[in-house]
Parts: structure tokens; sequence; C-alpha cells
């Protein structure tokens, strides 16, 4: 029998599902290497730090009902397995802050648009 794995996913924002190519979303733990000096010359320990949530989107612009993203402040973001029947943790960040916008127009492709910015809270369910 084979492994079955998570395939494409969707996402919400506030509730409305959103078409997106890319998500990808990142953790820094917030933890930090202590460099001592010693007699062995090497580090022996970390600080524990504050973690943080960072995404990155890209999703096509539609010809109308387009979201203003420069607008999106204390979001709620949820990505899901879009075949719910084959598993996958559902992941919610909440207080989503977009930071930065860029827009992608191609002779060759759709037009699309660039999202990043940082969620204070992240859940999976």
């Amino acid at each position: 029998m084979s492994d079955v794995y998570v395939g494409p996913v969707v996402l919400e924002v506030n509730g409305t599902e959103i078409e997106i190519r890319e998500v990808s979303p990142t953790v820094d733990t917030g933890r930090k290497l202590v460099k001592t000096m010693n007699s062995t010359g090497r580090a022996k320990g970390h600080v524990n730090g504050i973690a943080t949530y960072n995404l990155t989107l890209e999703a096509v612009i539609p010809k109308s009902g387009t979201i203003v993203w420069e607008n999106i402040t204390d979001a709620k973001l949820t990505i899901y397995p879009e075949d719910t029947a084959s598993g996958g943790l559902t992941t919610t960040y909440r207080n989503f802050t977009v930071q930065t916008v860029g827009r992608q127009y191609s002779v060759d492709n759709e037009a699309r648009i660039s999202i990043s910015g940082f969620a204070l809270n992240c859940i999976e369910e």
C-alpha cells in the first residue's frame, strides 16, 4: 500500500476563500546560540526567544472583487487540505498583518500579487 500525502491546500482570509498559487509559512523559534569564552573553545548552550510566524503568499489577481491586501491587519488565515477526507492538519494563523505587497505582470502568465506578512500566533488542529 502506498503512502498518501497532503496535496493542494485551501487558504481562507477571515473566512473568505482566496485563489492562491503558493503559500509559504515559516517559523522563527527565536532561539539563539550563546557564545562564551571557555577552555573547550566552543559554544555550550542557547537561550530561548520569542517565536515569530512569517508568511508569504502568491495569489492571482481577479478582474473584480479583489482584496485590498495593503489594508489587512489582525486577520485570521486558515490553511487546510483541499481533500479533507485524506486527513491533514488545519493551521490557523491569528493576527496576521501584511507588511509588503507586490504585483507581477508577464506576457506568458496570469497577473499575480505577492504578499508577505507576519502572524502573532499559530494553532494546528
